[in-house]
């Protein structure tokens, strides 16, 4: 069964690691393949706008929005900022690495703005925030929060679930919780039981409340 946690605070922040699965560590040195209906680049800064339904690949990473701006540092590593339309949310999907024989397993997110960081390998979805993980095709964890951000090395997301002072493009300010759904994990394949407990002494009733004479 599903164990539903809420935080309490209205600035709560939750640090996780999914499990022992982890993200596609070869997705980092891939290329990024872009897709979109305009695009305006400057060469002196290494920067790209693109817009218009842009789908963007890197690896099994997928990232979709409205707009995407990209900018590569000096040490040739990419960076990205995915804007979604008004009132819709970005996309981000990567495939995680598992042991041979397990399901697969993919991380899926959302957010209104979705930031991809090449050098430090994170992920940052803000506003209406919502990070999600499947295995073998069925839905295992949900977060949701303000901000949430995910680093694809280490498998460790933290959440910030405040209420922010303006609201979203759908007009909503958000509850200012963190809210998870978390399964339980599997133990591995051939792990003993757990033991059972040793047996203690044997419980007796008393005839009276202090389990004493008076």
């Amino acid at each position: 069964m599903k164990h539903r946690i809420t935080s309490l605070l209205v600035l709560a922040a939750l640090t996780c690691a999914f499990g022992a699965a982890q993200a596609e560590k070869a997705d980092r040195s891939k290329p990024m393949n872009i897709e979109a209906d305009a695009l305006r680049h400057d060469e002196v800064k290494q920067t790209s706008v693109f817009s218009g339904r842009v789908v963007m690949t890197k690896g099994s990473i997928v990232l979709r929005g409205a707009r995407l701006d990209v900018r590569q540092d000096a040490d040739g590593y990419q960076s990205g900022i995915v804007t979604a339309e008004a009132g819709k949310r970005a996309f981000f999907r990567q495939k995680r690495d598992t042991l041979p024989g397990a399901p697969e397993e993919f991380i899926e997110g959302e957010g209104e703005v979705i930031e991809y960081d090449g050098r430090t390998d994170n992920v940052r979805f803000i506003t209406r925030a919502e990070l999600r993980r499947y295995r073998g095709g069925a839905l295992s964890d949900e977060i949701t929060g303000a901000v949430i951000v995910y680093n694809n090395l280490t498998d460790v997301f933290t959440v910030d679930g405040q209420k922010k002072a303006t609201p979203s493009a759908d007009g909503q300010t958000g509850s200012g919780r963190v809210r998870a759904v978390l399964a339980p994990k599997e133990p591995a394949a051939g792990a003993a039981a757990p033991a059972a407990p040793a047996s203690g002494p044997a419980l007796r009733p008393s005839n009276s409340l202090g389990g004493g004479s008076q």
